[in-house]
């Protein structure tokens, strides 16, 4: 279906100019690892090759380029990134730059996916450890060898430091830009030794974000910057409940609009193509449009979480199996159970979902803030009917993500080339989704419901557990389903549980995945999100049953797990743990891994009428060798306050299956107000590096509900804490 507007003048087809982006005259050096290698895995490439596509430029002007294959959304990766070779090249950072790498799996994918180039799992740092510290290397060696040569001196006797190489001997000396283009014709060393990390100048040291200057100037480009010739914009109307579809709709009145162009219908609803934002957003609200809704989700909230509790009557599918759990709750001397509900979470970006789309002569370009480029480029390929190769990704910075730019479908990049085709290439088009879009367009973290039971022998020791999961799956379906789906197990579901650290001789986890008509998505430490609240909520019951205090109770089961315990030593010891606190406060403490960190936090709470206050924080980190001290701790700031907002006031309910909240005023993120002193103490180690973007969320929200028990006297088992009035105890 197409409806035009009649009186619009057509736009001329163009036609374009696709031109190669070139380096210039100057060093371009990259390489890839070959043996993928998992998370704490000890520090050391393997074998490495040069390839002709960059991962370090460095210019005649002495500008050093880091091409950096993971997104910068907020989160410092490419600070990170920048510090890892600018260390081995022994740059100057102020001459130090980034730029996002192109769409390349075959030369950047994640080391830790396989031949997919992306960002998430915290894995940026961890899985380019190696890479960018050889790339910086390499590039050093092929610097000091085209020095060697113009000053006929031998290489080891060349310094180099702040940008600079120098010869002692004769007195000679060169700048990185003056030397680039002799070093690009030197053939790269076959192997490269990499500094002393007692030597390191940079790592472990602070190092200014590379990209602060460019976004507090303006300077830096989004998405929703991006301005293409001719470019026209689409919003969509999307179903009212997820899984509807359209049955029929009358565009007139949207066509009589000024500035909208087209209204064209799409796989995911009918796109209303403007001049212009408001043009678009005008139209859209002039459709008529009748829904065929009869498979969609009529369900409410309500109706599912009753569902998910009568299912939890019955064993689900075995994710972990440790000893005879049952055998051992039927001789414990005492028998605890709880019940935990967790809601559907959105992930609420400052920056909505967006992209552009232009269909080209030879194929296509995207513009998006792309957190997976190797599937949005398969996705606009397919869509297409063309080669992947064909399709341009000019990855952007993006205004936060939290996993929701991380959709298996290239959701947004899906559209945005639909739309495109659908008006037959005339334009280039960027399709946006409004806040109202966002919030009520589904990729929630799942709904939750978890069953624990345990048992304590007659000395106050643990000796059996149980815990059931009813949930969603997040990669059923997908293209990871292969890899993360073990035995009808989403891994996804049961992280934080199945790898239970403590020591329980008898232990059953169990999952029943459930079948629900909302489209979800894994969000800031996906599983751990809801197995971390419960486990460590729990934890704290059955310390209280057993008479002994929570950190003591904990030290005796971690005695196995010298990280986790690290952590909460850590932790307990810089908040004071055990010392008096002032009338009407009190401490919780939560520890958990996620992503191979572990991290253990200590909260004060105290109550203003029934609302919980959350006055201090103290994190203990252990993410392996910190790399950039203050973006780990600027990570944990960032993770405590993003949980907090969700466990004190978020929630996606459903009524008649559709969404009742809409924007930031019923689905409330953290106030500044609300945001907690915070100290952030990290773990001296020479392990390798793990990641810090998501694994300071898990551990806060049980923290705060530990510390609110020992407040008010109540354990609070549902969430958000604002649907429970609260009383001093």
């Amino acid at each position: 279906m197409l409806a035009k507007r009649a009186s619009a003048a057509p736009l001329d087809r163009r036609s374009f100019l696709i031109a190669s982006a070139s380096a210039g005259a100057g060093l371009v050096i990259g390489f890839q690892i070959l043996p993928k290698f998992a998370y704490g895995a000890a520090p050391g490439a393997g074998p490495i090759k040069v390839d002709p596509n960059a991962f370090v430029r460095i210019a005649p002007d002495g500008t050093v380029t880091v091409l950096c294959k993971h997104i910068e959304f907020g989160q410092g990766t490419h600070t990170g990134l920048a510090t890892l070779a600018a260390e081995e090249l022994e740059a100057d950072w102020e001459q130090v730059r980034t730029e996002h790498a192109p769409a390349n799996a075959a030369l950047y994918n994640n080391l830790h996916w396989g031949p997919v180039q992306g960002t998430g799992g915290s894995s940026a740092i961890a899985n380019s450890y190696d890479q960018m510290r050889y790339a910086g290397a390499l590039a050093k060696a092929m610097l000091v060898a085209a020095a060697a040569e113009q000053w006929n001196v031998p290489a080891g006797e060349i310094a180099v430091a702040k940008g600079q190489l120098s010869h002692a001997g004769s007195g000679q000396s060169a700048s990185f830009g003056e030397l680039a283009e002799l070093a690009a014709q030197q053939t790269p060393p076959s192997e490269v030794t990499l500094k002393d990390p007692k030597d390191h100048i940079l790592i472990g040291k602070h190092a200014p974000r590379v990209d602060s200057k460019s976004k507090t100037t303006g300077q830096a480009t989004y998405t929703i910057d991006v301005m293409r010739p001719g470019m026209l914009t689409a919003l969509i109307a999307r179903p009212p409940i997820f899984g509807a579809t359209v049955a029929s709709f009358d565009a007139t009145e949207a066509l009589q609009m000024n500035g909208v162009e087209e209204v064209v219908a799409v796989p995911q609803g009918v796109a209303v193509v403007a001049r212009d934002f408001w043009s678009a957003s005008k139209g859209r609200e002039l459709l008529s449009i009748e829904w065929d809704e009869s498979t969609g989700e009529t369900r409410s909230s309500d109706q599912i979480m009753a569902e998910y509790r009568t299912l939890a009557d019955q064993p689900g599918l075995v994710a972990r199996q440790d000893g005879d759990s049952d055998a051992a709750l039927a001789s414990a001397a005492q028998v605890l159970e709880a019940d935990f509900e967790f809601p559907f979470l959105a992930h609420a970006p400052m920056e909505p979902v967006n992209a552009v789309a232009e269909i080209t002569q030879d194929g296509c370009e995207i513009w998006t803030g792309s957190q997976i480029p190797t599937v949005d480029q398969g996705a606009a390929a397919q869509i297409l009917g063309i080669a992947p190769e064909k399709v341009t990704v000019h990855t952007l910075y993006a205004g936060g993500s939290f996993g929701r730019r991380a959709t298996p479908d290239s959701d947004m990049v899906a559209e945005a080339v639909s739309v495109a085709k659908a008006i037959e290439g005339r334009a280039p088009v960027r399709v946006l989704w409004t806040r109202e879009d966002d919030v009520q367009g589904g990729r929630y973290r799942p709904m939750y419901f978890h069953r624990m039971r345990a048992g304590l022998d007659e000395d106050g020791k643990l000796v059996a557990w149980q815990h059931r999961i009813v949930g969603q799956s997040i990669l059923k379906g997908t293209p990871f389903e292969g890899m993360l789906v073990q035995n009808g197990v989403d891994l996804t579901s049961v992280e934080g549980a199945n790898n239970l650290p403590y020591a329980i001789p008898n232990a059953l986890v169990d999952l029943h995945t459930t079948d629900v008509g909302v489209p979800v998505l894994w969000w800031r430490a996906v599983g751990s999100t809801h197995t971390a609240h419960s486990v460590e909520i729990f934890i704290d019951e059955l310390a209280e049953a057993a008479g002994r205090d929570p950190v003591d109770f904990r030290r005796e089961l971690l005695a196995e797990h010298p990280r986790h315990l690290g952590v909460m030593e850590l932790a307990a010891e810089k908040a004071g743990w055990g010392e008096p606190l002032p009338a009407g406060r009190a401490r919780g403490i939560a520890v958990h891994e996620s992503f191979a960190s572990f991290v253990a936090q200590v909260v004060e709470v105290s109550l203003d009428g029934g609302t919980p206050k959350i006055e201090r924080v103290v994190c203990a980190v252990d993410c392996g060798r910190p790399i950039n001290p203050d973006q780990i701790k600027a990570q944990m700031e960032g993770g405590i306050g993003y949980g907090l907002g969700a466990i004190l006031h978020d929630e996606i309910t459903l009524d008649g299956g559709r969404v009742a909240q809409s924007n930031f005023h019923d689905y409330v993120p953290l106030r500044i107000e609300e945001m907690p002193k915070v100290e952030v103490h990290i773990v001296p180690s020479e392990a390798a590096p793990t990641g810090v973007g998501e694994p300071g969320t898990p551990p806060i929200g049980p923290a705060v509900a530990n510390a609110l028990y020992q407040l008010t006297g109540e354990r609070i088992r549902s969430l958000p804490l604002s649907k429970h009035e609260l009383r001093g105890a």
